[in-house]
């Protein structure tokens, strides 16, 4: 039961700090977490496409 709880956790964490997250990584880093998240996603799913076609 623990181990459904803790990513649950963690996800509603994630969700709920999003904006300062997003806000402690651009003035590290200087570059918007958003963008690193869909070019990702994209990936994964490029890759995923590429397997199921060959």
């Amino acid at each position: 039961m623990l181990k459904f709880i803790i990513p649950a956790l963690i996800v509603f964490l994630i969700v709920l700090f999003w904006e300062k997250i997003n806000e402690y990584i651009e003035t590290q880093f200087n570059i918007k977490i958003n963008y690193i998240i869909l070019i990702v996603f994209l990936i994964v799913l490029g890759i995923i496409f590429a397997l199921l076609y060959f």
